[in-house]
């Protein structure tokens, strides 16, 4: 369960944008498993909001398919749909393999440079709890599509992809991180020597890992699927 947390002032950030952040994340993250029945009055509490933001959350954690609201019974975290997952994986990676052959075919080196700087942050996270190395990805995907001037296509991408984030926290749990970091040295490598090909055959080659993982993963945590 997620601790108590008093919410800051943002001026351009809802309340109700901020709950839905900080649920979401505990959702991704399994703070709150599938199954985890959710109080708008406890939730409300906890944040020391009205209950109205707290309602639009649900509301939008809904349409994300990241909880189910049940007639008489209330509101509850849902189980990760493989259906879901599948079809942000294939529309990441049709996404994702354009910005790499865009970020190859004119190699920029401030961007080269950044990418580096967070591979070695990102070495460094090798051992460390999951969720900070499933930021520490976020933040490099999203490096990615804004050099390639796609920053739009990636909110889209984030917008569909909260089920396979789910799975990525499980993978991440089980396999060793210093694979992706791999993946993630050969495609800043491809892109900083031009190889267009390359760049496109190692981001598909990291975003189709989880197809592999998967099987694992649901045999380990069947109540976690649908």
């Amino acid at each position: 369960m997620i601790a108590a947390t008093l919410l800051e002032p943002r001026t351009r950030v809802s309340t109700a944008a901020q709950v839905c952040e900080i649920l979401r994340e505990a959702i991704i993250t399994h703070a709150l498993p599938p199954e985890t029945r959710l109080s708008e009055i406890e939730t409300a509490q906890r944040f020391g909001v009205s209950r109205q933001p707290v309602r639009e959350a649900f509301i939008a954690l809904a349409a994300q398919g990241l909880v189910d609201v049940r007639a008489q019974r209330g509101t509850f975290v849902t189980r990760i749909s493989l259906d879901a997952v599948m079809d942000a994986r294939f529309v990441r990676e049709a996404v994702e393999a354009d910005i790499v052959k865009l970020l190859a075919a004119d190699p920029d080196p401030a961007l080269i440079a950044d990418l580096q700087d967070q591979l070695t942050r990102q070495a460094q996270l090798t051992g460390s709890a999951a969720p900070k190395f499933i930021q520490a990805d976020e933040t490099f995907h999203r490096t990615l599509a804004e050099g390639a001037g796609k920053a739009s296509a990636w909110r889209v991408v984030v917008a569909m992809k909260a089920q396979m984030d789910r799975v990525r926290v499980l993978s991440s749990q089980h396999f060793p991180i210093d694979r992706l970091i791999d993946q993630h040295r050969a495609l800043v490598a491809a892109i900083a020597a031009g190889d267009v090909a390359g760049a496109e055959a190692a981001i598909r080659t990291h975003l189709q890992g989880i197809l592999a993982d998967l099987p694992i993963i649901r045999q380990d945590r069947p109540d976690y699927f649908t």
